[in-house]
């Protein structure tokens, strides 16, 4: 049996006709940038994730570095965030010039310890990004109350956590922004790149809407050096046609995830943590065990997908060399690098499909 790590071509032919319709329609009207269709998908991204105000953008990084960049981060600036996160959380940091101050993990979610933030704050520090990953929001009381404290913008980094909650509060909405991204791969995902902002305040997002668009009002007009960071309408109409379907997907991957959790029960299997304040969507359903890499082999011999998110952590990687960092200084983020793994965890996995891949897992222990 085959057993792929994600399937979008079954998805797909499920809302082929619909969104084939919906690109037409787009490329009928030739309103090729911007454009009522973006309009409309802002407009329902902000009411999934319960904001006032959301900015169409190219790309999660670029929605990362947007946000940056209308915070006025630069050189000089030091960003708080974690080291075990994909490369855009740190690298969109170290592209406007600021250093990247890493803080190690919560060892259960994988998410930052929020505990260790404040001893990291200096006089420089300008911002604090925490990364939501897997589809889990991180400790958000704990890093508002410290960024309140000391007058510090937080960014949410959503991008694996499109419509999950915190204590009934959507990703994204407990920030001064919150950063999504439309990767083919997503919950939501496009068909290309793609991104969003969302906000709660009004200068901000309309800072953002002028960065977006090289820093230009009117046009030709620039007070601020901004970017292209717009978003293709034609990933808007696809992402209309998706965005019902979201929590139904986001729903399936939960009882998909609980029908893994059953069969690992008291077994070498660690199965993810949720936090009792959290509901996430899975954007990967990640398990840790030991010789993973050995798993990693055996598994893909017997056609099951699979994906280390992420074996190197930030501060270890090459291009960081400059930071200072070394091996040991964030061992939860190490340790968690040498042993977790993802699985199939997308809404079409049948039972069948299901059960072999827990039967590989368990055989290989055993």
């Amino acid at each position: 049996m085959q057993v792929p790590l994600l399937d979008l071509k079954s998805q797909y032919a499920k809302i082929e006709k619909d969104v084939l319709a919906a690109v037409s329609e787009v490329l009928s009207s030739q309103r090729c940038i911007g454009g009522p269709k973006v309009a409309e998908f802002e407009k329902k991204i902000a009411a999934v994730s319960d904001c006032k105000y959301a900015v169409g953008v190219s790309s999660g990084t670029d929605a990362l570095l947007l946000s940056l960049m209308s915070l006025d981060v630069g050189y000089g600036d030091e960003v708080i965030t974690t080291p075990f996160t994909f490369f855009a959380t740190a690298g969109s940091i170290a592209r406007v010039g600021a250093k990247p101050v890493f803080i190690d993990i919560d060892p259960l979610t994988y998410n930052i310890d929020a505990s260790e933030i404040e001893s990291a704050i200096t006089k420089k520090t300008r911002a604090i990004i925490p990364v939501h990953l897997y589809g889990q929001v991180a400790d958000m009381d704990s890093i508002m109350q410290i960024a309140q404290k000391y007058k510090l913008p937080v960014i949410e980094d959503a991008a694996q956590s499109i419509s999950s909650a915190y204590k009934g509060k959507k990703a994204g909405s407990i920030g001064n922004a919150g950063c999504f991204s439309f990767f083919p791969s997503k919950n939501l995902g496009g068909i290309g790149d793609g991104g969003m902002v969302v906000t709660n305040d009004k200068d901000f997002y309309d800072r953002l809407v002028i960065m977006r668009n090289h820093g230009s009002n009117p046009k030709y007009y620039h007070d601020f050096i901004g970017g292209n960071f717009r978003l293709d309408p034609i990933q808007a109409a696809a992402l209309i046609v998706k965005l019902p379907f979201l929590d139904q997907w986001s729903q399936a991957r939960r009882c998909n995830a609980e029908y893994y959790n059953s069969k690992f029960a008291y077994t070498i299997v660690n199965t993810p943590y949720i936090s009792n304040d959290c509901q996430s969507i899975y954007n990967q359903y990640v398990i840790r065990v030991p010789k993973r890499d050995e798993l990693v082999k055996y598994l893909r011999q017997n056609q099951i997908g699979c994906e280390v998110y992420y074996p190197v952590p930030m501060h270890l990687q090459k291009c960081f060399e400059n930071l200072g960092y070394k091996k040991g200084d964030f061992p939860q983020a190490e340790k968690a690098a040498d042993e977790v793994l993802a699985i199939p965890i997308y809404p079409e996995l049948t039972d069948e499909m299901k059960d072999y891949v827990v039967e590989k897992i368990l055989s290989f222990f055993n």
